[in-house]
């Protein structure tokens, strides 16, 4: 686990998450510029801690009909 920032710590108590969660979720939802605005930092900021808490983003292109499973494995 990467030590969190006041600002960090700021997100994680305003939006009652922890950034491991609350990132990947606006991320897949939003994409990478709107989840930077609703969290109030820029898109480099928001860069870094994806990077420093090792969250992955992949882009997958799909073909009509095939579909994408995402599954979460227990650590």
């Amino acid at each position: 686990m990467a030590r969190k920032t006041k600002l960090m710590l700021r997100v994680e108590k305003e939006f009652d998450q922890p950034l491991e969660r609350l990132l990947p979720e606006l991320v897949n939802d939003q994409g990478l510029t709107a989840t930077a605005d609703t969290l109030g930092v820029s898109k480099a900021t928001l860069g870094y801690w994806m990077l420093k808490m090792g969250i992955n983003v992949k882009r997958v292109a799909l073909a009509p009909g095939e579909v994408l499973e995402v599954k979460r494995t227990n650590n």
